[in-house]
């Protein structure tokens, strides 16, 4: 499925495009519209076929076309607006144009066995767009890489100190990372898990940004190997 998406969105127009949320798949994709809050005008219809994502890990694929970005990614069980969204990691930063994967990716726990949403927030020069992905958590991890989950040659991404990049009372869980992709096939970081201040148990997050088909994520010594979507 994965590869498929990505197929389709490379024959998209980079110079009109703004950023498309490859996987899981968009709500929909009107670059009009990207910039209203909370899908960039598209409406997350949640059912039985959206797609599984494994709250322990799971990826998330955009292709950019912003030279720098900023990025914001959130989730939730709401499945109506106004959306009560969780910030799941610090914001990251990028640079360069094309498809990146994230593909350690966590949300809470208790996420698992119900619908949801995922948002994903741009911050770059058009200002601030939004896309959304009906999905339905799932419990477990999915570290089966497929070899779709890559980075364009020349990106880089790296997680900062920010929460948010919207204004938004969320505030990540999971876990904080220092770490830059590479385009030799591998990636590093340095991470250590971050504990809920409301005493529940926080998921652990590994974050990852992955060339090629491999990739790896020091902090917790895992080794990421392409993801079976």
């Amino acid at each position: 499925m994965l590869s498929r998406l990505l197929f389709a969105a490379a024959g998209a127009s980079l110079i009109s495009a703004h950023f498309i949320l490859q996987w899981p798949e968009t709500a929909g994709f009107d670059d009009d519209a990207e910039p209203q809050s909370p899908c960039g005008g598209a409406t997350a219809i949640l059912n039985s076929t959206s797609p599984q994502i494994h709250v322990e890990q799971f990826a998330i694929s955009i292709l950019s076309t912003h030279p720098e970005a900023e990025w914001q990614f959130r989730a939730t069980t709401d499945t109506q607006p106004p959306y009560n969204f969780t910030d799941i990691v610090p914001v990251v930063n990028s640079t360069g144009i094309g498809s990146f994967c994230l593909p350690s990716m966590s949300a809470p726990a208790e996420f698992a066995g119900h619908p949801g949403v995922i948002q994903v927030i741009d911050n770059s020069v058009d200002g601030v767009l939004y896309q959304c992905a009906p999905v339905n958590f799932v419990s477990g991890a999915n570290s089966t890489l497929d070899s779709a989950c890559t980075n364009a040659t020349g990106f880089t991404a790296s997680w900062t100190s920010l929460e948010s990049i919207d204004g938004s009372d969320s505030s990540a869980s999971g876990t904080m990372a220092s770490m830059t992709g590479s385009t030799t096939g591998t990636a590093s970081s340095t991470a250590s898990s971050t504990e809920s201040g409301t005493g529940s148990a926080s998921s652990v997050a590994a974050a990852a940004i992955v060339t090629g088909v491999s990739g790896i994520l020091g902090g917790l010594g895992l080794l990421a190997a392409g993801l079976a979507l």
